[in-house]
């Protein structure tokens, strides 16, 4: 993983074509902008996670509500995790 430090109204860019530019930096969060093609899907982590816990749950191997009790419960200690760890840095 790279970690990089940026300031407002500076960018990273990704291959030649995806631009990730700081718009505002407050306590509480960042707010980033990002400037990429139409093909290349764009989403919010926790929401390609419920994405995928609702396909799971559709599924034939969905075989029962405590398996998916688990798998949003290790979802959620990890993104908690995640946190933490960006907080201490």
């Amino acid at each position: 993983m790279l970690i990089l430090r940026r300031k407002k109204n500076e960018s990273i860019l990704i291959g030649k074509d995806i631009r990730i530019t700081v718009v505002e930096s407050a306590a509480d969060g960042v707010r980033l902008a990002i400037d990429a093609p139409r093909q290349v899907s764009i989403i919010r982590e926790e929401l390609s996670n419920a994405e995928a816990i609702n396909r799971e749950a559709i599924s034939s191997n969905a075989t029962s509500v405590d398996q998916m009790i688990r798998r949003i419960s290790t979802l959620r200690q990890n993104n908690e995790a995640d946190k933490e760890s960006s907080k201490e840095k």
